[in-house]
C-alpha cells in the first residue's frame, strides 16, 4: 500500500461503512422476530406462514453468503459489496411495501443476501487495513452479527407500537442507502483476487439440502416430527448433504474447498460457530415469549413486547462492551482465549435460564452474560478462521463460517419452539417445563460449543506465553 495513494489511507470511514451495512443486517436479521404476531394478523396469514418470514432470510443468507464470498475473491470485494448492498436494498423496499405474506417472504428472501456484506468486510480489512488494526477490526465486525441482532429485539417494540411494522423496513432501507454511498466513496477495491468459476452445482446442492432441513425443522411440531413428511425431508437433506460434499470434492474449484474444511482451525470454529447461532437465536425467540407469558400461567412476568425486548438490553450492552476487549485479546494471547471465555460464559447464561428464571433479576443477569459470551466468541471465530486460511481463501472460509452461524440459528430456533410445543397445557400455552427443558437443551449445546473451542488450535502467541512447544 503506498502512502502516495492517499484513497487507500481512509481506514475508519472505510470501517464506519462496513460496520454500518453489517449493523443493518443484523437488525434486519432479527428485527421481525418480536412482530411476528402483528404481521401475522395484519397480513391474515398462519403462525406457520408467517414463520417463514424470519426463516426465509436465514435460509437465504445461508446459501448466498459462500456463493457472493466467491464472487468476491474472484471479481474484487469492494465490487460485490456495493452489489450486495444495492440488492439488499432492494428486498428491504419489497418487504417494506408488502401487503401479503407472500411478497414480504419474497423480500426477506431477497434481503437475504447482505449475508455475505460479513465475509466481504473482513477480506476487506484483511487486505487493506495496517496489520496490527486487523485483529481488532475484524472482532468488531464480526461481534456487530450478535450487537445488531440484540438492538434488532430491543428496538422492534417501540418502532411497532408508534409508526407500524412497516418501519421495521424503512428505516434499515435508509441505513442501506448510506452504506452504498459510503462504500461506494471510502471504501477502496481490493487488490487481492482469486480469478476462477464459481461452482453453481454446488450453490443449488447446497440450497436444496438447506433447505429441506429447515423445512423439516420449521414444519416438524406440526406435521409430527414422526411423520412421513418431516422424516422425508429430512431423509433428503441427509442424501443431499452427502452429493453437495461428494461435488465439492471433485469440483475442479469448489465454492467450499473441503480439503480447507478438514483443516483443525476451520472445522473446529465452523462447529463452534453452529452452536453459537443456535444459542443466540434461541434466546431471541425464547426468552421475549417467556417473559411475555402473563403472570396466571405461574411463570413468566406479562411483559409487553417493547418490555420483552428490554429484558434482552443487557444482552446487547454486554456485547457491545465486550466485543473490543475480545479484539484486544486476539491481539495479545490469541483468539483462542476470547473463545473459550465466550462459549463458557454463554453456556452459564442458558444453565442459569433452565435453573431460575422466576425473578426479573435473574433474566436480567443471564441476558448480561449471554452478550458477554456472544460478545466475546463472536469476535473471536472470525479472526481464527482467516488465521487458519490463505489470504485469496480469506472469502469463501469466512462466509462458511457466518453460513455456519445462520445454520445454527434456524435450528435452534426451530428446536426451541419445537420443544414449547411438545410441552403445551389444555389451553394451548407452553408449560414452565417446555421452557426448562428449551433453556436446557441450549445450554447442553454451549457446553459441547466450549469442548469444540477447547479443539481449535493454540495459536503461536498463546503457546509464547505457556510455554508450550507449536503444534504439528
Amino acid at each position: 500500500m503506498s502512502p502516495a495513494d492517499p484513497d487507500r489511507q481512509h481506514y475508519n470511514l472505510t470501517f464506519a461503512a462496513l460496520a454500518l451495512g453489517g449493523a443493518t443486517f443484523a437488525l434486519l436479521q432479527s428485527l421481525v422476530a418480536p412482530a411476528l404476531p402483528t404481521i401475522q394478523h395484519d397480513l391474515h396469514t398462519t403462525p406457520t406462514a408467517v414463520t417463514w418470514v424470519l426463516t426465509a432470510y436465514l435460509l437465504s443468507a445461508a446459501v448466498c453468503t459462500p456463493v457472493v464470498g466467491r464472487l468476491g475473491d474472484m471479481f474484487g470485494k469492494e465490487r460485490m459489496l456495493l452489489t450486495v448492498l444495492i440488492v439488499l436494498g432492494a428486498g428491504t423496499l419489497i418487504a417494506a411495501l408488502a401487503n401479503t405474506v407472500e411478497i414480504m417472504i419474497l423480500g426477506r428472501v431477497v434481503q437475504g443476501a447482505g449475508g455475505a456484506i460479513f465475509p466481504l468486510a473482513f477480506g476487506i480489512i484483511r487486505d487493506e487495513f495496517p496489520r496490527e488494526r486487523v485483529a481488532t477490526r475484524i472482532a468488531l465486525m464480526s461481534a456487530l452479527l450478535g450487537i445488531g441482532g440484540g438492538l434488532g429485539i430491543v428496538l422492534a417494540g417501540p418502532i411497532v407500537k408508534t409508526l407500524g411494522y412497516h418501519w421495521l423496513f424503512w428505516f434499515p432501507l435508509i441505513a442501506v442507502a448510506v452504506t452504498a454511498l459510503a462504500t461506494h466513496f471510502f471504501v477502496p477495491e481490493s487488490p487481492v483476487k482469486a480469478p476462477g468459476h464459481v461452482n453453481w452445482r454446488g450453490a443449488v446442492l447446497l440450497s436444496a439440502w438447506l433447505v429441506c432441513l429447515l423445512v423439516g425443522i420449521s414444519e416438524g411440531a406440526d406435521w409430527g416430527w414422526a411423520s412421513a413428511r418431516t422424516l422425508g425431508l429430512f431423509a433428503a437433506a441427509a442424501v443431499l448433504i452427502v452429493l453437495w460434499i461428494a461435488n465439492e470434492q471433485r469440483a475442479a474449484e469448489p465454492l467450499v474447498d473441503m480439503r480447507m474444511m478438514r483443516r483443525r482451525g476451520v472445522w473446529t470454529v465452523n462447529l463452534t460457530a453452529v452452536l453459537l447461532g443456535a444459542g443466540m437465536f434461541t434466546s431471541f425467540v425464547l426468552i421475549p415469549q417467556f417473559v411475555e407469558m402473563p403472570a396466571s400461567t405461574g411463570y413468566g412476568f406479562g411483559a409487553s413486547v417493547t418490555e420483552a425486548g428490554l429484558f434482552l438490553l443487557p444482552s446487547t450492552v454486554g456485547m457491545l462492551l465486550f466485543s473490543p476487549l475480545a479484539g484486544r485479546l486476539s491481539a495479545t494471547v490469541g483468539s483462542r482465549v476470547p473463545l473459550l471465555i465466550g462459549t463458557l460464559t454463554t453456556a452459564a447464561s442458558f444453565l442459569l435460564l433452565a435453573v431460575a428464571h422466576g425473578e426479573r433479576a435473574e433474566i436480567y443477569v443471564a441476558a448480561a452474560l449471554m452478550g458477554i459470551g456472544i460478545g466475546f466468541a463472536f469476535s473471536a471465530m472470525a479472526n481464527l478462521i482467516v488465521e487458519a486460511v490463505r489470504p485469496d481463501e480469506t472469502g469463501v472460509a469466512t462466509g462458511m463460517n457466518t453460513v455456519m452461524r445462520s445454520i445454527g440459528g434456524s435450528i435452534g430456533a426451530q428446536v426451541g419452539a419445537g420443544v414449547l410445543a411438545a410441552n403445551l397445557t389444555a389451553a394451548s400455552v407452553p408449560t414452565e417445563h417446555g421452557f426448562t427443558v428449551a433453556f436446557a437443551l441450549a445450554a447442553g449445546a454451549l457446553v459441547v460449543a466450549f469442548a469444540s473451542a477447547l479443539a481449535v488450535p493454540r495459536p503461536r502467541s498463546e503457546l509464547a506465553l505457556s510455554g508450550s512447544p507449536a503444534p504439528t
